[in-house]
């Protein structure tokens, strides 16, 4: 099964992915960490990308999907994997759907974590308290404000394509962690049953 998480930045995708991943086995694809790795690692791709990340800006399709492509033709993909943080925006589902079709695979359930923002913002905040002021360079309040604004522009319109083929499940992503792995749960069992 592959399922895409969906939902602004701070939503709890990842924290979600990783119990998917130790529930179900589906390893989750993270272009965030990905990237990040990259970036760590000083790579020329990972300069390219750390620059515009500091931007609160996407990266270029082409490097994310060629990452995603690389990424899924790995072993652990056989039974499919979830992807946090891809695709962002339609043209990136496209490619999604296509490299997938190619490999006679798709999308099947979509998960959306809706949120408030301004919980998220606080959140942000927070966590900068608690580490005495040592978070990643994109992890601000005002990096976060300009990737919501971003989120709302290019990824948003994504639930509408994704609901057009009826794989969007809404769970409330304000609610505590375990409640929302809960939902997340029933969903893709939901699925599954189909």
């Amino acid at each position: 099964m592959n399922l895409v998480l969906f939902g602004p930045p701070g939503a709890g995708k990842g924290t979600q992915a990783k119990v998917i991943t130790e529930q179900r086995g589906l390893p989750q694809l993270s272009t965030g960490e990905m990237l990040r790795a990259a970036i760590a690692a000083g790579t020329e791709l990972g300069k390219a990308s750390k620059a515009i990340m500091d931007r609160g800006d996407l990266v270029s399709d082409d490097i994310v999907v060629g990452i995603i492509g690389e990424r899924y033709d790995q072993p652990d993909c056989a039974k499919g994997a979830v992807f946090d943080g891809f695709p962002r925006t339609i043209p990136q589902a496209e490619a999604l759907d296509a490299m997938l079709a190619k490999r006679g695979r798709k999308i099947d359930l979509v998960i959306e974590l809706k949120v408030d923002d301004k919980i998220l913002i606080d959140r942000v905040e927070q966590r900068i308290k608690e580490s005495g002021g040592t978070t990643r360079s994109d992890d601000t309040p005002e990096t976060l404000k300009a990737r919501l604004a971003v989120y709302y522009k290019n990824t948003a319109p994504l639930l509408e394509y994704y609901k057009h083929q009826g794989k969007v499940v809404t769970v409330d992503g304000m609610k505590p962690i375990v409640e929302v792995t809960r939902q997340i749960g029933a969903a893709i069992d939901a699925k599954a049953r189909h």
